[in-house]
């Protein structure tokens, strides 16, 4: 956003009462639920004239006025970080993400991120991903650790794309998910969509971006499962909403139900065990194993493994000794 931005909603007739941050959110769609907050807060809102709260009712023919601040520009500065590199030559690299690392500078999060490490570590990356994610191909979440290719060059970032685009990539994940499920072997096919009530979330909606996801159970522990978990397609927390879908979140997950949602139906036993399994992993137990392509400039197939870290190692110890 280059210049300061104005909208002018007329609420229309019949239009049901509803909070001013939620209407615009809905309204405007482009912009998170906590942008306009901020936004409201700044006094940049106006309802009939007058600057609003994000409280406020709105009503049936009001005249809304936004001024939307343009964007600040921040340079990404480079931070002697350290990063778990597996390979790497002139036209990339690949690393093992550790969990608690941002992928890229955004909103909130402008230092300490991956890729204000891998400036400091290589200078030189691809441009296609903008000034916030040069390098970047494909992303993984905050808590989500794993493999992750970074291209270094615009050719690279291309090929690379393409592939993943064309669905010729090799993507495996492990998961402990909760519950013990019915078929062992499974594909989960939905639309997926940001949610209209928290941007931050994402949803299984009847319109929405095709998303496919194969598990396979790898091992049972009663209350919960391994799992082995290879993506068609790569949308923004797929596995978590897939999982949550059908009623087995991953362990973990604060922001799908992962934490508290199956507390309720498991006995005093159980939800001992799961009380001391939630202290041992405080994020979501989602882990990227595997990671294959074919290396655009060289035109040969790398795979690349990843062990699992330490904390998903200690929830499986656990879980194994109490299933012995």
């Amino acid at each position: 956003m280059d210049e300061d931005k104005f909208f002018e909603i007329l609420v229309t007739p019949g239009k049901q009462k509803q909070r001013l941050d939620i209407f615009l959110t809905q309204t405007l769609g482009s912009l998170s639920r906590s942008r306009i907050q901020k936004v409201i807060t700044e006094g940049k809102v106006t309802v009939n004239g007058v600057a609003a709260k994000a409280s406020h009712l709105v009503a049936p023919n009001e005249k809304i006025v936004i001024c939307v601040p343009k964007s600040q520009k921040h340079d990404i500065l480079p931070e002697d970080i350290p990063l778990n590199i597996l390979f790497e030559d002139e036209h990339l690299l690949v690393l093992d993400k550790p969990a608690g690392m941002v992928v890229h500078p955004a909103f909130g999060n402008y230092t300490g991120t991956m890729v204000n490490a891998l400036m400091h570590h290589c200078g030189d990356l691809s441009s296609i991903g903008g000034r916030q994610r040069p390098g970047v191909v494909h992303r993984l979440d905050k808590d989500t650790s794993g493999l992750m290719v970074v291209a270094k060059n615009d050719y690279a970032h291309r090929q690379l794309s393409e592939q993943f685009s064309a669905k010729e990539t090799e993507r495996e994940y492990w998961a402990v998910a909760w519950g013990k499920f019915k078929k062992k072997r499974d594909r989960i096919s939905t639309l997926i969509a940001r949610s209209h009530k928290d941007r931050t979330r994402m949803t299984v909606q009847a319109r929405g971006k095709e998303a496919a996801t194969n598990y396979e159970v790898l091992e049972e522990f009663g209350i919960m499962s391994l799992l082995s978990l290879k993506l068609e397609t790569g949308r923004t927390h797929q596995i978590r909403v897939h999982l949550a879908f059908i009623a087995h979140p991953v362990f973990g997950d604060m922001t799908y139900g992962g934490r508290n949602r199956q507390l309720g139906g498991l006995t005093s036993r159980d939800r001992q065990l799961a009380a001391e399994l939630l202290e041992i992993m405080p994020r979501q137990a989602l882990h990227a194993k595997t990671l294959g392509f074919l290396h655009p400039v060289k035109k040969e197939y790398m795979r690349f493994n990843s062990d699992l870290p330490t904390d998903m190692k200690h929830l499986l110890e656990r879980l194994r000794k109490e299933r012995s």
